[in-house]
């Protein structure tokens, strides 16, 4: 496996002709934009900005970057990246465990998706060939039984199945592309792009290949380094003492809401007050924690699998429960009920659903349903912490039977169905995550500004508002943030691009990021030409947004963040002054009120 010929190897699947063409990516993108993300934006981004995302001729596609599947610590990642059915934007999403590593180990760079099947079909990945082949037998089957049926047919033995559930056949706009059961392309709703396509899954063969470098001296001194950084027991990734490495992301959860940034029911507060502890990590890791699974080359093993032993879901043996989806179906949604949460998070893996979103439907239902705005018997109604409820509604959203189909269609035309947009906590469209902007002001900015919708992971400065990095932000002031949040915008892109997990970035930089992309390719790479990519990217991707109609005014937010003071403890009397940080922000950026100018595009050769 020739990390430097990275690039080389991309399939061209067209699903109408039922053909596959593979060819090299043009060298002056892999320079421009390396890989991963940043390479998937530039292929989406040729097809046009104006494509309806449920229409034959958008692209999707999944990208590996050049350090997908080699020893590089963290590097068990690749991207989806396609126009969103959910927002109308471009979206990537990533994802962990070991299908990166095998499309790479099978001789594979990336897989481009063209046109639409006939009949369902998933593509099949063995000693660099892909071949389309007929998927009737799982088509309305959901994601464990799919698994299972390949594993059958091929064997599990180095194996990777990445496929669609029953939602994004029925193509729920917020459905996702699920990995070995339980790791998600979770954002965006590239299961609903995958479904109107009439493709399944991809199924990757290959087993394990050793990487082959320029200068294998380099290449084992920059992983050195890095490793060293994750291991440092004063960062959150050391293996086995590090908060994340014990108890997966839902460490947060006890933190953020002690701070006053934990919205709950639907924002109204933002502080879930002792309720919070029974769904949080220590309470997973105490009561009901039975492994620490991990994806390919990572030491850190954030994920937490669980076992439910009594009440209705006993015998429930699922992965992950993470913090954005504890928080979204948990305290977002008035529920501290652990069991549930562990059973709604496993419903959306087998559906294939994204649960931020999820999450998200669900708060604005149950605050219309507070405040007397549906609209008619017929639709029923949701209160606060109705777990029961939320579960037999997941299956009717998948199906689109009934109700869910109203909510299939995502938070914020689901506010609009009950008259009451302001009620969708969302930006561009998708529901933001567990970060209360009100309680982390520059979280607040990176959903405004996120290009995908709102997102946590786009500029991830709660790393900064939480005290994990060196590099440190008083999370209730809002100067200064629009500096900050570029950097780490600039730099997520980069990593995105590699790719690799971003809790890499808890402990590596962009020194360490240049160190081992330097040394994979053999060329010369350094801080400042990280940082200059990842603004390249990020330029590129609002300009494809500018390009769909997403003009100036666009980056925005509930006005319950802007104009409604926190009540809570630790923000108490707090707003999020977005439009104060927003000067800031295109001011670093280059920016004219969100639209990124010619000469900007000049700057970084976009044009």
């Amino acid at each position: 496996m020739k990390l430097d010929e990275f690039g080389s190897h991309i399939a061209h699947i067209d699903l109408s002709r039922r053909s596959v063409e593979l060819r090299a990516a043009p060298k002056e993108w892999v320079r421009k934009y390396v890989g991963g993300r940043g390479l998937g934006v530039r292929y989406v981004f040729e097809r046009g900005a104006d494509v309806d995302p449920l229409s034959p001729e958008n692209l999707l596609c999944f990208m590996n970057g050049p350090l997908s599947g080699s020893e590089v610590n963290m590097s068990g990642r690749w991207a989806a990246v396609t126009k969103s059915p959910l927002t109308g934007t471009i979206t990537d999403s990533h994802q962990g465990g070991w299908s990166a590593a095998r499309l790479r180990w099978a001789g594979l760079d990336g897989l481009v998706f063209d046109g639409r099947s006939e009949q369902p079909v998933y593509a099949y990945v063995e000693d660099g060939a892909v071949s389309l082949r007929d998927a009737s037998e799982v088509w309305g089957k959901n994601v464990h039984e799919t698994v299972d049926f390949f594993r059958e047919r091929y064997g599990a033995r180095h194996l990777s199945v990445c496929t669609i559930g029953v939602a994004g056949e029925k193509q729920v706009l917020y459905s996702a592309w699920i990995n070995e059961d339980d790791r998600a392309f979770g954002r965006g709703g590239t299961g609903a792009v995958g479904g109107s396509k009439k493709l399944k899954a991809i199924v990757i063969k290959a087993g394990p290949q050793k990487s082959q470098v320029p200068d294998t001296e380099a290449w084992r001194e920059a992983r050195r380094v890095a490793l060293a950084a994750i291991r440092d027991e004063s960062t959150v990734t050391s293996p086995k003492k590090g908060g994340l490495s014990v108890y997966g992301t839902n460490v947060l959860m006890n933190i953020v809401n002690s701070i006053g940034a934990l919205g709950t029911r639907n924002s109204q507060e933002t502080t879930f007050g002792e309720r919070a502890e029974r769904i949080s990590g220590e309470y997973v890791q105490e009561k009901i924690l039975v492994n620490d699974p991990t994806c390919h080359a990572c030491p850190v093993a954030c994920k937490k699998e669980v076992e439910i032993t009594e009440g209705p879901h006993a015998g429930l043996r699922m992965e992950s429960v993470e913090y954005e989806p504890a928080w979204s179906l948990g305290a977002n949604c008035g529920n501290d009920d652990i069991a549930s949460i562990a059973k709604m998070i496993d419903q959306c893996n087998d559906y294939g659903l994204d649960p931020i979103e999820l999450g998200g439907v669900f708060s604005a239902f149950m605050e219309a349903s507070q405040k007397g705005y549906l609209n008619g018997k017929e639709e029923g109604s949701l209160e606060w912490g109705d777990h029961g409820q939320m579960i037999a509604l997941i299956e009717q959203i998948a199906l689109r039977k009934g109700m869910g189909d109203v909510l299939a269609e995502g938070t914020a035309r689901t506010a609009a169905h009950f008259g009451h947009s302001e009620i969708a906590m969302v930006a561009k469209g998708q529901a933001v995550a567990a970060y209360e902007p009100r309680g982390m002001k520059g979280m607040g900015l990176g959903y405004a500004t996120s290009n995908r919708g709102g997102c946590h992971l786009r500029g991830y400065v709660a790393a900064a508002e939480l005290g994990v990095l060196p590099i440190k932000a008083d999370p209730l002031e809002w100067k200064g943030k629009g500096a900050l949040l570029k950097l780490f915008q600039d730099l997520a892109a980069f990593s995105d691009s590699l790719d690799l997990c971003k809790f890499s970035a808890f402990a590596e930089g962009a020194d360490e990021y240049a160190q081992q992309y330097a040394a994979a390719l053999g060329i010369e790479c350094s801080a400042d030409d990280v940082l200059e990519i990842g603004e390249r990217v990020y330029n590129l991707e609002r300009h494809y947004n500018n390009l769909a109609g997403f003009g100036p005014g666009s980056d925005t937010l509930p006005e319950r963040y802007t104009r409604e003071p926190s009540t809570a403890p630790g923000s108490k009397g707090h707003v999020c002054e977005l439009e104060l940080m927003l000067e800031e922000y295109y001011e670093a950026r280059g920016w004219e009120d969100g639209v990124v100018p010619d000469e900007k595009l000049e700057e970084l050769a976009l044009l």
